[in-house]
């Protein structure tokens, strides 16, 4: 889920011929067509059985079902999906989505793949029609309230119609015992309904306002003004009604006057093939940028602005408007944000989080925005709402500049995958502001010579002597003796045992002369850096509970010399921090040490082998805290 690692940065709009293969073969479709034709045999999915397991994963079957065979862009990507063409049926029907004609299948066929991609037929269940529109068709989905659009609403719905864009709209329901429902006027409450014209009637000397709708049912109608049978249509010429291919069939498709079709229902959903202002004529060409990301619990899932504590730790990407618009002073861009696979991950419990962005003026600064930033700078804009949608999207207009985009989930510690799409009308410049890893650590003092050592270094120099022997060397067990002898002193911090392995490691960091064990020059070199580290640890416990929140990690990396890419942050924490997401002294100091170990290996090997830099720091290092 959000743990696998993926490059950092924008990426580039994905098409079709591009489309990724999700099947567990890695086959494309032609291969495994070939496969077949070559065998002679039917294809059979393994990957999504003929079984009650594609079926339902909460209950089981109330009917025996029978698989018979008759004779896609999803999260800013485009997917091949392949299935077999077995369907469930009863007493020879089809169970789920058909046609009037019966010996028609595509539909059926098609909604198979998309059960497929969802890791069920019940998963399909409830949701927004506006999800489908852009699976299938890669568009971008904006949402309308109809008591609250713009008066040109009607002008709006017209040209998304030209366009080629697809409409739904439906009745808000307020409880489950409202779903499908039906009004007074024949409406169904909490039912996806498409739009699928709009014109103007001369009726009694004045233009009519029109829109027409379809039940997808096919039939259950409007039975107001202009539905069907109404008398309205009496004064209608039989020319005007056949340009409006006006029937008066229960075919679950009708016509209604616009005004009754914004006091019925509540909202509309538009999915643009291309993101082009519907309130202008012109067609634009649009730029887009794609960043793919994750809200990890512990290190990026920060919430909103309301958790002032953990906002900060949220994803940031930078966005730089370079170009104004024609004519205009400003410049146009559009944000859809969708949280993943919430549907798939069903069966496992997850629900649609309710998510959102804020978007603000970026400091002249190139670096990761901190807590205090947010403490006194407030948004220059926002989505709409934070909403338990699949996407949220909005369009804005801004003066040029840079500007930093936070997408967060409402409360703080839900984990997610991501995708952010930003469309602008100019070409706009997006980075990750979490994937860089710079590392600026300070050359380690020279030793203080045995006459100029102060009262302190003099104390440990007996204490080193006292258990290295003649030799004035110590090993792993022995350094494991002394540090856990000074540190279980230290009541202000919270501790544990340190273990063998870890005093390895300070060995494998230290060791200047490579003989697995450490000098007293070398300890006492080690000892300045554990009293910064424990400085540092005691500066970032903010409630002094001698242990430190995962979400303050980062900064302390930082003032550490760490400068870390979020991925690696989740995986430090992952590794280090326990259930309330706070790490203990010991863990931090083995982070600490693990990390400065590995970029030291980095930096020698990059000196010693050129060829070797084409493998960048921070995959480096998440390669080495892996092990």
């Amino acid at each position: 889920m959000p743990y696998l690692y993926r490059a950092a940065g924008p990426q580039a709009h994905p098409v079709p011929k591009d489309a990724r293969t999700t099947h567990s073969s890695g086959q494309s479709f032609e291969q495994m067509r070939q496969e077949c034709l070559q065998r002679g045999t039917l294809f059979e999915d393994a990957d999504f059985p003929a079984s009650n397991s594609s079926l339902f994963y909460s209950e089981r079957p109330q009917i025996p079902f029978v698989w018979k065979r008759p004779g896609f862009w999803q999260h800013s990507e485009w997917l091949d999906v392949v299935i077999d063409d077995r369907l469930p049926t009863f007493r020879n029907r089809l169970v789920f989505l058909h046609s009037a004609d019966h010996n028609e299948f595509w539909s059926a066929l098609l909604e198979k793949a998309y059960a497929k991609l969802n890791g069920s037929y019940e998963a399909l269940k409830g949701g927004s029609a506006i999800e489908a529109m852009e699976d299938f068709t890669g568009g971008v989905a904006e949402t309308f309230q109809t008591k609250e659009a713009p008066k040109n609403f009607y002008e709006i719905l017209e040209k998304a119609l030209k366009r080629g864009s697809l409409l739904g709209c439906f009745i808000d329901t307020r409880s489950a015992a409202e779903s499908e429902a039906r009004t007074p006027f024949g409406l169904i409450k909490g039912h996806a309904y498409s739009v699928t014209g709009i014109d103007q009637v001369n009726f009694r000397g004045q233009r009519i306002e029109l829109i027409r709708v379809r039940n997808p049912w096919g039939q259950v109608e409007w039975n107001g003004s202009w539905s069907d049978s109404s008398p309205e249509w009496h004064s209608v010429g039989p020319a005007e009604q056949k340009r409006l291919c006006h029937t008066a069939l229960d075919d679950g498709e009708f016509w209604m006057a616009f005004k009754d079709f914004k006091a019925h229902f509540d909202k509309v959903e538009i999915c643009n093939l291309t993101p082009d202002a519907l309130e202008e004529d012109a067609i634009h060409k649009w730029e887009v940028t794609v960043h793919q990301g994750s809200w990890v619990r512990g290190s990026t899932a920060g919430g909103c602005r309301n958790f002032l504590d953990t906002f900060w730790t949220n994803p940031q990407i930078k966005l730089s408007l370079t170009e104004k618009d024609e004519g205009q002073e400003e410049c146009s861009f559009l944000v859809a944000l969708m949280q993943k696979d919430r549907r798939k991950l069903k069966r496992f419990g997850a629900t649609v989080l309710t998510i959102g962005y804020a978007i603000y003026e970026c400091p002249d600064k190139d670096e990761h925005l901190n807590k205090d930033f947010f403490r006194y700078h407030a948004s220059r804009a926002r989505s709409k709402t934070f909403i338990n949608l699949r996407e949220v999207s909005d369009r804005f207009k801004l003066p040029p500049g840079e500007y930093i985009l936070i997408p967060s989930t409402f409360e703080p510690h839900q984990e997610a995958d991501f995708c952010l799409r930003i469309f602008s009308e100019k070409k706009a410049i997006t980075r990750d502001m979490d994937g860089n890893v710079d590392i600026d650590l300070p050359e380690p003092p020279k030793p203080t010579p045995p006459d100029q050592e102060t009262e302190e270094e003099q104390r440990f120099r007996a204490l080193f002597e006292q258990v290295a022997g003649e030799d004035m060397e110590v090993t792993a067990e022995e350094l494991e003796y002394v540090l856990n002898a000074v540190l279980q002193k230290k009541k202000d911090i919270k501790f544990k045992k340190l273990s063998l392995i870890s005093c390895k490691n300070i060995i494998s960091l230290m060791d200047t002369s490579s003989n697995g064990k450490l000098e007293f020059g070398e300890f006492k070199v080690f000892w300045d850096k554990l009293k910064q580290w424990i400085n540092l640890f005691l500066r970032f416990d903010a409630d002094k509970s001698g242990t430190m929140s995962t979400y303050e990690l980062r900064t302390a990396l930082k003032a550490a010399g760490f400068q870390l890419s979020s991925h690696l942050l989740q995986l430090i924490v992952l590794r280090y921090a326990d259930e309330e997401l706070q790490l203990d002294f010991d863990d931090f100091l083995n982070c600490l040490v693990r990390l400065e170990n590995a970029s030291r290996v980095f930096q020698a090997l990059s000196m010693k082998n050129k060829e070797f830099i084409h493998l960048n720091i921070n995959e480096f290092i998440y390669l080495t805290m892996n092990i």
